[in-house]
């Protein structure tokens, strides 16, 4: 038996210890991200907070990713911080799912969900 949840239920869902996992905006594009996959995989995901905790992470910037894994994508090999930073969010994109997070006005931000690995 499954239930189909609201994005309010969602963020409600996170219990006050799990609240601060994802940012709100985090949690709207890690939301939507399940619900298109849903669709598109005619699949229900049954919803386990502890689970996606354990299997995304959100990410402030590149810089907060590289803290915790290494990149192939040299500094120098780029005019620009905006090329660079495009690269490495290619090269995670190419590793693993990359989840953009957007402001409530669809404005992408610097911050990103990723599935960790």
């Amino acid at each position: 038996m499954k239930q189909s949840i609201t994005f309010s239920q969602f963020v409600d869902s996170f219990s006050e210890e799990r609240k601060n996992q994802f940012s709100y905006d985090g949690k709207k594009a890690l939301f939507e991200y399940l619900e298109e996959y849903e669709e598109s995989t005619g699949e229900d995901i049954e919803l386990d907070i502890v689970a996606l905790c354990c299997e995304y992470t959100e990410y402030d910037s590149v810089s907060d990713y590289l803290a915790d894994y290494s990149t192939d994508i040299d500094r120098k090999d780029y005019e620009n911080e905006e090329e660079y930073l495009e690269a490495v969010e290619n090269e995670i994109a190419d590793k693993t799912m990359f989840i953009p997070i957007h402001d409530y006005k669809g404005t992408k931000l610097d911050s990103f969900i990723i599935q960790s690995y």
